[in-house]
């Protein structure tokens, strides 16, 4: 069994994202390299800090070492998750999607990462598809505009599920959303 880390990690690319997914069950938020400048992603950091904490793990390289000295201007007390270069190496390509789930979980595990005993659920999938979030023709609209309200970006269903209860919104903050639709 996976062990479920409670921060949000915050990686460069896809592919860093399908590595950690191997390795651990986590959110993760992809920056898409530089551009992390954006406003609208340093917004989803901000409110993954606030709820849950952050670690850091980009590339171990001089990009991979920039974003994460960006992001630290923004959030100074965010936890830093390293992989190796020789971990992060595969045929002269350097990046957290080289690394094995071993490496990652070593680096996480470094990082002083807090594991939670079991993913709080307050959120279902039944209670999004009642309230049309899931399920109907307009709910794409509808979980884009709870997206923006809420902080936590656009997602499809399954993600937009998992988001709610891995951001540790809460009742109030989710009714107040609603509230705006």
């Amino acid at each position: 069994m996976k062990k479920i880390i409670k921060e949000i990690i915050i990686v460069e690319g896809k592919d860093d994202i399908t590595a950690v997914k191997a390795a651990v069950d986590a959110e993760i938020i992809q920056v898409n390299g530089f551009a992390v400048r954006k406003k609208s992603t340093i917004e989803r950091i901000k409110i993954a800090k606030e709820n849950k904490g952050i670690i850091i793990l980009t590339d171990p390289d001089y990009a991979g070492n920039e974003i994460r000295k960006y992001i630290h201007k923004f959030f100074p007390e965010a936890k830093d998750a390293y992989i190796t270069r020789k971990e992060g190496t595969k045929d002269d390509d350097i990046g957290v999607e080289n690394a094995t789930p071993e490496a990652i979980i070593n680096a996480l595990e470094k990082a002083r990462c807090t594991l939670e005993a079991q993913l709080q659920k307050n959120y279902s999938m039944d209670y999004l598809m009642d309230l049309g979030l899931v399920g109907t023709s307009e709910s794409q609209i509808k979980r884009e505009k709870m997206g923006d309200y809420l902080g936590i970006g656009y997602s499809n269903g399954k993600q937009f599920l998992s988001k709610l209860n891995r951001y540790g919104i809460s009742k109030e903050e989710f009714e107040a959303a609603l509230k705006k639709l």
